[in-house]
């Protein structure tokens, strides 16, 4: 293996910010700060309720994802860290996992599989291991496959 990066993160996708109703988020980021909500995503096996929210547009919009859990009391507990996850676009996901991993980055379960916004993605876990010394230190970090018009707009 190279010490080459096979990859490039390329900007900031989506932040995530979770609390136990999105009833008082929305009144921030959607009532008083003006993000549009462009959908929202619900899963059992997430226990998560989200909005979907944007700023800005094309390639260079980052979401914002508003989420509350379906069930406080099971996991996992989306609302109990208030910034529960930043997402990065990355321009070759696969290739990104395969080489992280390689050099000690955990992820979390669940491997790559398609996120709420519909790209494939996977979670770099928050606390490392004996196994996997490199991981978020307390963070939660989704990388994101870029479509091809991010790619081009943030690749350059």
């Amino acid at each position: 293996m190279t010490d080459t990066r096979p990859f490039r993160v390329l900007g900031i996708q989506q932040i995530a910010i979770g609390g136990p109703s999105k009833d008082r988020l929305r009144t921030l980021w959607v009532d008083t700060l003006g993000l549009r909500v462009t959908g929202n995503f619900v899963s059992e096996r997430e226990n998560v309720d989200e909005d979907i929210c944007a700023m800005g547009s094309g390639a260079y919009a980052v979401e914002v994802d508003l989420m509350q859990p379906l069930d406080p009391d099971k996991k996992p507990a989306v609302h109990t860290t208030p910034l529960n996850h930043v997402g990065l676009w990355i321009d070759d996901l696969p290739r990104a996992v395969e080489w992280l991993t390689g050099r000690g980055v955990r992820f979390a379960p669940g491997g790559i599989r398609k996120g709420a916004a519909g790209h494939d993605i996977c979670f770099l876990h928050p606390k490392a291991n004996d196994e996997f010394p490199i991981a978020g230190e307390g963070v939660l970090i989704e990388l994101v496959q870029a479509p091809p018009e991010v790619i081009a707009a943030l690749g350059a």
